[in-house]
Formats: C-alpha cells, structure tokens, sequence
C-alpha cells in the first residue's frame, strides 16, 4: 500500500469512528496533512463510495465531510431499527446508556474512544426510546454531546445523575484514564474529538454512521 493508499484508508476510519462532521481543516491536522490535500482525498473518496457496491457515501459542503449511509438502504435500516426497539435493552445497549448516564454529557466520538466501538445504531435507539437525549455543543460547532433524559431518570428513580450508585467512583475512574493518557502522550478523548475533561451530526435521508 502506497503512502496515498494509506491516507485514504486514515480518512476513512477517521470519519466512520468520529461519526459527525469534519472540518478539513481539522483532517489535516490529525493526518499532519495541509488542508488542500484532506480536500483532494475526500474527493477521491467520495468516488470510490460511488461504487454500487459500497453502503456509504461521502456528504459533504466546502468546509467539512461526514460519512453517512446512502439513501437506498433506508428501508433496510428503519427495519433493523424498528426490530431492535421491540427488544429488551441489549448489553451493548445498557453499556452504552450506563457511559452516557455516569460521564456525561460527551460526544459521540467520545463514547466510541471509551467504548472502542461504532455505537451510532445504539445511540439513535436510546433517543427513540427516550432515553437520552443530543443537543448542541457549546464549545464546538456542528458538534453535539449526550446525556441522559429527565424521563430516563425518574425511572431510575432519581432527581440529578450524581445520585447514581457509585457516581463520585466513577468520575475519579475517568480522570484517572485521562491522565494515563496523557501521561502517555496518547490524545485524549477530549483532544481528539472535543467534549469536556468530565465527560460531554447532518441528515439529508440519509443515515450517519
């Protein structure tokens, strides 16, 4: 694999694991690449999701990019969808609302950095079934975090998430990951995909991945 290959393949999995809008300016300075080159191989990308034979596809406008799933398969998406609403809560599921509820509000990309998975079928499950709920970042634009809904916490049978069991255990648990980061000199999630150090995407029929 050539060092052009190599880009493409970092744009791609840079773009599936941050699931919300890239500026360009920001996938140069990840891939330590000027921005004019992110903008040709976003391009370039773009033509090979053209493929029949791909499920995604690249939407983008002058200043950011997003991967999403393309419109064709919609109706195979809102089944699977509509098929996991009528199940219980899956662990995965569970997993995904116990990081929200203990360490949020945070980004998407931030669950997926702590989770080490693509969770944006479970995430659009949670805010279907009420669970929890996105907003606008403040501090990032075209950004959003998550957090849990007051519903979701009168279920839980509590007025404010600092009263979950063991909540103060597990703030101390994710200061002390971030600092092992650091310490590392390994980005930390709030470097690299923003949201706060305690935790804290566009549609056009299309699905966000």
């Amino acid at each position: 694999m050539n060092d052009s290959e190599k880009k493409l393949a970092a744009l791609e999995a840079l773009l599936f694991i941050h699931g919300e809008p890239v500026t360009y300016k920001k996938i140069g300075a990840i891939l330590e690449i000027e921005k004019e080159e992110a903008e040709k191989l976003a391009e370039e990308l773009k033509k090979r999701l053209e493929d029949p034979a791909r499920g995604l596809q690249l939407v983008s406008d002058r200043e950011k990019v997003q991967l999403a799933t393309k419109p064709e398969w919609n109706t195979i998406l809102e089944s699977f969808v509509k098929e996991e609403l009528a199940e219980d809560l899956t662990p995965a599921s569970l997993e995904t609302l116990s990081v929200i509820a203990y360490l949020g509000p945070m980004s998407r990309a931030r669950i997926e950095y702590l989770r080490g998975v693509n969770s944006s079928v479970i995430l659009r499950s949670l805010m279907i079934r009420g669970l929890i709920e996105r907003f606008p970042d403040p501090q990032r634009a075209a950004g959003f975090l998550y957090r849990l809904t007051f519903d979701a916490m009168k279920h839980l049978g509590i007025q404010q998430k600092e009263e979950l069991p063991d909540f103060s255990k597990f703030q101390e648990l994710l200061k002390v990951f971030d600092a092992a980061a650091v310490s590392a000199e390994v980005p930390a999630a709030t470097d690299m995909f923003g949201g706060s150090p305690a935790g804290n995407s566009p549609d056009n029929g299309a699905a966000t991945v």
